[in-house]
């Protein structure tokens, strides 16, 4: 199995029975309640609105995090691309693009309609979809990772997630920093994104070479 064809096969996965429309769901849903917990103050809506997306982008690309990677461990599967040559590395690189492809661009699409329910103006749209471009590959990235840490562990969904969250707090720092026009924190938001993206695969392979020897 070569990666574009884990890849291929992750997406299906993470489609098969409406799953993957599950964090376009939540991705929605908070967009929607978020209002009625700030109330009708559009000023105030508009300051803070985009911070909840970014916080419920980083809740949706957590969402499926326990179907990542122990599923694969479980079956044997990683032990048959090793066995054919395909390295834990290239495993995890293709698992975080096959991650982003099912969330990713569906919360950029999503985007439009939240960004309409929390009052958010065009130019504020406009650097959410930059953030979101930039910053969900990141998290991405950041969720194989720790998947495969915790791969093979008792309760490893919830400890994933406990580990996720602190170590996304750049992301959601710089990409709320982008929302007020800070190119600055854009530019840090693609440079922490950049980071995330390069090492995770390496530190998701040593940690599934660990699992299997």
């Amino acid at each position: 199995m070569t990666a574009i064809a884990l890849i291929r096969r992750d997406l299906r996965r993470a489609f098969s029975g409406g799953g993957g429309l599950l964090p376009l769901a939540f991705f929605l849903l908070v967009a929607t309640l978020f209002p009625f917990a700030i109330g009708p103050d559009s000023a105030l809506l508009a300051r803070t609105g985009g911070g909840a997306l970014w916080m419920a982008a980083l809740l949706a690309a957590l969402l499926p995090i326990d179907r990542l990677v122990a599923p694969d461990t479980e079956s044997g599967v990683l032990d048959q691309l090793a066995v054919r040559g395909l390295s834990e590395e290239a495993v995890c690189a293709a698992k975080i693009v096959a991650h982003w492809l099912s969330f990713g661009p569906l919360l950029m699409i999503a985007a439009f309609p939240a960004a309409a329910l929390l009052r958010l103006d065009g130019a504020t749209l406009a650097r959410l979809e930059a953030g979101l471009a930039i910053g969900t590959p990141g998290l991405a990235a950041l969720a194989v990772g720790t998947s495969a840490l915790t791969a093979g562990l008792r309760g490893a969904g919830a400890l994933s997630g406990l580990l996720m969250l602190p170590l996304a707090v750049p992301l959601l720092i710089f990409g709320a920093g982008g929302l007020a026009g800070d190119g600055g924190a854009l530019k840090l938001l693609a440079a922490a994104s950049l980071l995330l993206v390069a090492g995770a695969p390496f530190a998701g392979g040593a940690a599934l070479r660990a699992l299997r020897d």
